[in-house]
């Protein structure tokens, strides 16, 4: 049971710490994509400790289960995994942590669930403001403007994506500031941030005190939302990209001093006005594969009793 138990140690030790050190991280706003990158690599680890530690565990309690993991290594290396004396927590803590990830399955499926509710629900509302004419496709179109007052546009995802956009927002937005805004939701739907707000939103929801969970859930809807802006802004400009984030949330009081759901969006206009300074190619590289290296360890700390077995 020693090695489960360094998993264990090693994903609790990374859940903790790993928010914290992407916290006071300076290039996350400059680099959003690569921070995207490293908080997947840092919850990917996490996850892996945890289905690593339930393995062996389950190995060590039941024979059957030895039998699929170790049935086709050479002689010696379950040995080396000290399974043949069972501990009496091998048990508990196999069922514990297959007991935790079948939590997180139904809590991804409730987000998927309660998500293509939303989405039916939308596309519902949608049609009845804007009816389909005699002879029209239903996804005969992938921009719908929608008579309104308020000035507003959100993206319908789906095998169909579209746009939608008020009158109001058509008549605010000039320009090429609608392009803009077209590019940057497209940047969502490219991307498929829906799933990691899915993915995110589960894991947060069904373990709320864990922080790299929490963290996670709380950087995704911030981050991608960068993303996007820069998505926009490389094609259209920083100031086109800005201004079209004003003319849309002028109305909702975002500018003013009191606080409000979306009192992101200043910052973002702040960020888009007055733009960091990019990260070099070598850096980002750097990050990029020291991220990637994350999820590796506990594989590694997984596989050292085979490989001194074998070496």
């Amino acid at each position: 049971m020693t090695v489960p138990v360094a998993l264990l140690l090693l994903g609790t030790l990374t859940a903790v710490v790993a928010p914290r050190l992407l916290a006071r991280a300076d290039w996350a706003d400059q680099e959003p994509v690569v921070a995207l990158w490293v908080w997947q690599c840092v919850v990917a680890a996490v996850l892996l400790c945890c289905a690593l530690a339930m393995t062996l565990s389950a190995a060590a309690a039941w024979q059957a289960v030895r039998g699929h993991v170790f049935g086709t290594a050479p002689r010696g290396i379950a040995d080396a995994y000290g399974l043949g004396a069972r501990s009496p927590w091998a048990a508990a803590t196999a069922v514990t942590l297959a007991c935790a990830g079948l939590w997180s399955l139904a809590m991804l499926v409730r987000e998927v669930v309660r998500a293509r509710a939303r989405r039916r629900r939308g596309r519902a509302e949608l049609l009845v403001r804007a009816p389909l004419l005699p002879g029209e496709e239903p996804a005969g179109g992938r921009l719908v403007i929608l008579e309104g007052e308020r000035p507003d546009a959100w993206w319908l995802p789906g095998t169909a994506p579209r746009l939608v956009v008020t009158t109001a927002a058509l008549r605010r937005l000039k320009g090429r500031q609608l392009d803009a805004l077209l590019a940057h939701e497209q940047g969502h739907a490219q991307a498929r941030h829906d799933w990691l707000l899915h993915c995110s939103a589960a894991l947060a929801g069904g373990f709320p005190q864990v922080p790299v969970f929490a963290g996670f859930r709380d950087e995704m809807h911030r981050l991608v939302e960068l993303a996007a802006d820069d998505m926009a802004s490389r094609r259209f400009g920083r100031l086109t990209t800005a201004l079209a984030l004003v003319e849309l949330n002028e109305d909702r009081g975002v500018f003013g001093p009191s606080p409000t759901p979306q009192a992101h969006v200043p910052q973002r206009v702040h960020r888009l006005l007055t733009p960091p300074d990019r990260l070099t190619a070598m850096h980002r590289f750097r990050l990029t594969a020291a991220a990637a290296l994350v999820p590796v360890i506990p594989v590694l700390v997984a596989l050292v009793p085979a490989l001194r077995t074998l070496g």
